[in-house]
């Protein structure tokens, strides 16, 4: 299996068009989530799925009035159920995890030829309370999920050679 396509056409899509995700790319683009793999295999996720359209444009106002946030058909707000594990190496387990369940997400949904756009510039506390998240869970990430209107250039990457080293740096 090459999953080198799929990583390849994944853009950050911000213009999307109005129709809804079918209940079974989304439980698909879930199942992705649910098989990452986390620290030490703890699964301290939680994906609330936001479909309504009134709950949506507070997820747009929550994310400082970004209208592509509003306009997405789904949303998926990224939550941790442990935000004070920390991994032998003294790092916090949940932004790891979470930002790996979302790329197996993205990765779903390229594959439902649906766009995805990751947001991480909102007001956390709005979205808690927009989404009745519990005190002691944290909002890690939005994923804005839908049908591309239109899909933008890949932004450019570094060559490889700039990025990556063997044995040493």
């Amino acid at each position: 299996m090459d999953l080198l396509p799929e990583i390849k056409k994944r853009v950050s899509v911000r213009d999307f068009l109005p129709d809804p995700v079918a209940k079974a790319q989304l439980e698909r683009i879930l199942e992705a989530a649910r098989l990452a793999p986390s620290a030490k295999n703890r699964q301290a996720w939680r994906f609330i799925v936001v479909q309504d359209g009134e709950l949506r444009k507070r997820m747009e106002s929550a994310c400082f009035g970004q209208e592509y946030v509003g306009n997405a058909p789904a949303i998926i707000a990224c939550c941790t159920t442990n935000v004070d594990y920390k991994m032998p190496n003294g790092q916090l387990s949940y932004p790891i995890d979470i930002s790996i369940a979302a790329s197996f997400m993205m990765l779903q949904a390229v594959r439902e030829n649906l766009g995805t756009c990751m947001i991480t510039t909102y007001d956390e506390q709005d979205v808690r309370v927009a989404l009745s998240v519990p005190y002691s869970m944290r909002v890690v990430m939005l994923l804005l999920i839908g049908h591309p209107a239109s899909v933008g250039e890949r932004a450019q990457k570094f060559p490889l050679r700039r990025i990556a080293s063997y044995d040493h740096w």
